[in-house]
């Protein structure tokens, strides 16, 4: 299966959802809940759960090695998760690499502890592809899905399922989360604890409907939306501040504060667009943007999402920054 919608709505959730349900020694219609199947599931400890997060690329030079790094990465994970449920998203730059596929491949070889089913839960699935300019990782996994283990269940999470594989969308079934209302998010919020109760009007109308992003590293998202800013003024302030708006970049450290970056990007041309089409806008929209042409906006958010593809390559980012400035400067 694959589970697809925005970021935040609960893909991976849901999956875990699906697995307590599999796992459960009582099974329903829903889990029971109560059995140690649905109370190790919860717990991420049941034998015959596997998940896979994005980390980053190992950095052993021995595939061997690159393997068990990638397996303890996992494993320290899923540890924070487990002290920590109301996770938040992985690094920018953290894919799912050829070992860590490995690890999963090496899961599925082994039969099942408990007897039962196995699930498989493979996280941002759409990192699978962008692999050392390879789709090295997604075509191993591939693999697998052709010919998958007796009693074994895979459920992906992608934000879009085009990003995966078309061999790898064909072997799965898909099904599309939709945004939550905003007082499911409300509720959630309150219920929870998890945000300050002053705060949570305005980040409920941030969240677009996405419990995650409403959960979100607060002054992590408000750093990126102000770099966001500052390298769009930039961009439309000249070839010489567009330089150097690119060689302030570092580059090479810190790509997930890099990619994040874009993200910001292409949320504040978004809300631009919004605010010239005459919507609200959802966030305080830079001066240089205003009264711009939608149509302009929207062919600028297709710029940043092409960089940001591009990012998750050996792409220099100080040299994508500077031709992502030129781009916006002549499509703005």
């Amino acid at each position: 299966m694959v589970l697809t919608g925005p970021v935040g709505v609960g893909k991976q959730r849901l999956a875990l959802w699906l697995a307590q349900l599999l796992l459960c020694e009582c099974p329903g219609t829903e889990p029971c809940g109560t059995c140690a199947g649905c109370r190790q599931t919860l717990e991420l400890r049941h034998p015959d759960l596997h998940w896979l997060i994005p980390i980053p690329r190992p950095k052993a030079g021995d595939p061997e090695k690159q393997i068990e790094e990638a397996g303890t990465a996992i494993g320290e994970l899923l540890e924070e998760r487990r002290l920590q449920p109301l996770w938040q998203r992985p690094d920018g730059m953290s894919s799912h690499s050829v070992a860590s596929v490995r690890v999963l491949q090496r899961a599925a070889s082994l039969t099942s502890v408990a007897g039962g089913r196995r699930v498989f839960i493979i996280g941002d699935a759409e990192r699978l592809v962008p692999q050392e300019s390879s789709q090295e990782a997604a075509n191993a996994l591939l693999k697998l899905l052709e010919e998958p283990p007796a009693g074994s269940t895979f459920v992906l999470t992608a934000v879009d399922a085009r990003h995966l594989l078309p061999t790898m969308r064909s072997r799965a079934a898909p099904l599309r989360l939709q945004r939550l209302s905003d007082a499911e998010v409300t509720t959630f919020l309150e219920q929870s604890g998890s945000v300050p109760a002053r705060e949570i009007p305005q980040r409920v109308a941030l969240a677009g409907g996405a419990i995650g992003a409403a959960i979100a590293d607060d002054d992590a998202a408000g750093s990126a939306r102000r770099a966001a800013a500052a390298f769009l003024d930039a961009a439309l302030g000249g070839s010489g501040s567009r330089m150097q708006a690119a060689l302030a970049q570092a580059p090479y450290a810190a790509r997930g504060e890099f990619t994040a970056l874009l993200d910001a990007v292409a949320e504040t041309l978004t809300d631009a667009a919004r605010g010239a089409l005459g919507a609200t806008s959802r966030r305080a929209v830079p001066a240089s943007l205003r009264r711009r042409d939608p149509e302009s906006l929207v062919r600028a958010v297709a710029r940043v999402e092409a960089a940001r593809e591009s990012a998750h390559g050996n792409v220099n980012p100080q040299l994508l920054l500077a031709v992502l400035g030129e781009e916006l400067a002549e499509t703005l």
